[in-house]
C-alpha cells in the first residue's frame, strides 16, 4: 500500500520502559497494594492496583518485579487479570454472573455426539463425572441429552448455581465467567474454581471433541497453536483463582 507517493509504514506497538527499580507489597485500604518505588502501581482506569490476599499481591509484585528493560504486558497475566476486574468494579459483577448462567444453560458437557459410538463413549467417560460433581457440591442435576437439540435444564438447577455465584466476590465471579468463556462450559469453570480437578485435566476436557477429531484427521498446526494460547491463558486464570482464594 502506498499514501501519497510513500511506502506506507505499519505502526509499531508502543514500548514502555521500564521506569521503577523496586517492587513491593504493602496493606492498604483496599486489601494488599503493589508498590513500584513506594508509590502505589494502578490499573488502566486508575484505580489503586491491590488485591485481597497477599499471595495474589505478591504473585503481582513478582510479573512487575520480573520485567526487564522493557514492560512486557504479555507476561502479566495476573496483572492484567485483577485490573480488569477492578476497573469493571461493582457493576460487573451481575453481568460476569448472568453471563456465567447463561453457559450453564447451554453447558458443552450436557451436548453429547450421537456418532461415533467411540465418542460418545468418551464422552460418558470423561465429562460425566464433572456432571455428576455439580450435583453433589452445588444440588444442581443437569439435563444430559444427545445430538444439538437444545434442552432446557431445571429451574432449580439453575437457581442453585446462581445463588451460590450470589455469594462471591466480583472478582471471583471475573475469573469464573472468563474460565467460562474460554471453556465454553460453566460446569468446567465452577469445577477450576473449586480446585476438583487439575487445571490442566479440565483444560483437556474442555478439547476433548477436538482432540478426537486429531486422533481420526491428525493435528492441524495452526489450531494446535491456537489452543496452547488459549490454554495459556485458562492456566492463567486459574492461578489467579489459586491465589485470590489464599492458596
Amino acid at each position: 500500500m502506498r499514501v501519497a507517493g510513500r511506502a506506507a509504514r505499519v505502526s509499531e506497538p508502543v514500548r514502555i520502559k521500564r521506569f521503577y527499580e523496586d517492587v513491593a507489597v504493602k496493606p492498604i485500604e483496599e486489601g494488599y497494594g503493589v508498590l513500584l518505588d513506594g508509590r502505589q502501581s494502578r490499573t488502566m482506569g486508575r484505580n489503586p492496583l491491590a488485591a485481597p490476599t497477599e499471595n495474589l499481591a505478591a504473585g503481582i509484585a513478582a510479573e512487575w518485579g520480573a520485567q526487564g528493560e522493557f514492560i512486557d504486558r504479555q507476561t502479566m497475566p495476573l496483572t492484567a487479570v485483577l485490573s480488569a476486574a477492578i476497573d469493571s468494579g461493582e457493576a460487573g459483577a451481575a453481568e460476569w454472573r448472568a453471563e456465567t448462567l447463561k453457559f450453564l444453560m447451554t453447558d458443552l458437557l450436557c451436548y453429547r455426539a450421537t456418532a461415533p459410538a467411540t465418542l460418545a463413549e468418551r464422552q460418558q467417560e470423561i465429562w460425566d463425572p464433572y456432571i455428576g460433581w455439580l450435583h453433589h457440591e452445588f444440588g444442581a442435576a443437569l439435563v444430559v441429552t444427545s445430538g444439538v437439540t437444545a434442552v432446557s435444564q431445571p429451574d432449580a438447577a439453575i437457581n442453585q448455581v446462581e445463588h451460590a455465584l450470589g455469594e462471591l466476590s466480583p472478582l471471583a465471579l471475573f475469573a469464573i465467567c472468563t474460565a467460562t468463556k474460554i471453556s465454553g462450559s460453566a460446569v468446567l469453570a465452577l469445577a477450576l474454581w473449586k480446585g476438583a480437578w487439575p487445571p490442566a485435566e479440565i483444560f483437556a476436557a474442555s478439547r476433548l471433541d477436538e482432540h478426537f477429531q486429531e486422533l481420526s484427521w491428525g493435528v492441524d498446526a495452526e489450531a494446535k497453536a491456537r489452543e496452547q494460547s488459549i490454554e495459556k491463558d485458562f492456566l492463567a486464570v486459574s492461578n489467579f483463582m489459586r491465589l485470590l482464594n489464599g492458596a
